[in-house]
């Protein structure tokens, strides 16, 4: 009995991309997904989502790919998924087999040992350390952002690199996987604190700690900061622009005055609103950028 799957793509326009994957699913698709159908051409529509703000209905022009069984007839699918999206005829599209695999060694593939500095590796569990007299931190992809291939990610590891000398007390705002928390521990700091607003987040982080024997406290960021949580010596966070600056107030007092503050997960854009958000307490700078994302720096005004 054959175990293979098909699947068929077509083109949508934004307005009905959405209606379409819905009628997809109610008429037996296993998944369904949607992709900017101009993916790799000088017409690819970056998005990014922000608190606040209203992303545009998909891209202009998506491609709607549902995944059937084998033997699930696919043009009555794809015509009654039409009518119900309200479209006058059926969209052209595709079909391919989509053949039985080893999921897990096939998604496993896709992830190798990162370096962020010479002495510095993030390393998938099911790979060998290239580099045993490196700091190797094990942590391998999973529900929580920060694997260290983001570019906003490897700009916090390459700051903390420089940074960490040793006995430093750090912060790690909305943690996430707790690779930054983590990457300070076995650099040297002498106290880590990791939150995040996410509890899957801070199960993820406790159990990357815990893998990598590396000594962070966790805490929840929803929940005002323990009196003992001001006076960090280096205050990363690596969210977004928007909740970085509501959050000024919270991570201005979290740093000693003289300590250090680097903030990431901002556009090139985004630099003007930022730092005005954190003028009267710290005077940030560039201080690196990567594919467009910034990561901010700057020393903690005497108060």
């Amino acid at each position: 009995m054959s175990t293979d799957w098909q699947s068929v793509a077509l083109l949508a326009r934004s307005d009905t991309a959405e209606a379409l994957s819905d009628a997809l699913l109610e008429l037996g698709a296993l998944s369904v997904s949607i992709e900017d159908a101009d993916a790799g051409t000088e017409r690819e529509c970056a998005q990014y989502g922000e608190p606040g703000e209203k992303l545009q209905a998909v891209w202009p022009t998506s491609r709607v790919i549902a995944l059937f069984a084998a033997g699930a007839e696919l043009a009555p699918a794809v015509a009654a998924a039409a009518e119900a999206a309200g479209l006058q005829q059926p969209p052209a599209y595709t079909t391919e087999v989509v053949e039985e695999q080893d999921w897990v060694r096939r998604t496993q593939s896709q992830f190798d040992p990162i370096p962020i500095t010479e002495k510095l590796w993030i390393v998938p569990s099911w790979h060998h350390a290239p580099d045993p007299q490196a700091v190797n931190i094990v942590l391998d992809p999973g529900l929580a952002f920060g694997t260290g291939s983001h570019p906003t990610t490897r700009l916090c590891l390459e700051w903390l690199s420089a940074q960490v000398k040793g006995g430093e007390r750090v912060l790690d705002y909305g943690c996430g996987s707790g690779i930054l928390a983590i990457v300070a521990a076995k650099l040297g700091a002498a106290r880590v604190l990791a939150t995040d607003i996410d509890p899957l987040a801070l199960q993820a982080a406790a159990a990357n700690a815990a893998q990598n024997a590396a000594p962070i406290a966790l805490a929840d960021a929803a929940s005002p900061l323990p009196d003992s949580a001001a006076g960090f010596d280096l205050v990363v966070a690596n969210i977004l622009a928007n909740p970085l600056c509501v959050l000024a107030p919270i991570l201005l007092g979290a740093v000693r005055p003289g300590g250090r503050l680097a903030l990431s997960g901002v556009l090139q854009t985004q630099v003007d609103q930022v730092c005005t958000a954190y003028a009267a307490g710290c005077r940030l700078e560039v201080r690196a950028a990567r594919d467009g994302w910034v990561l901010l720096e700057g020393l903690r005004l005497p108060c």
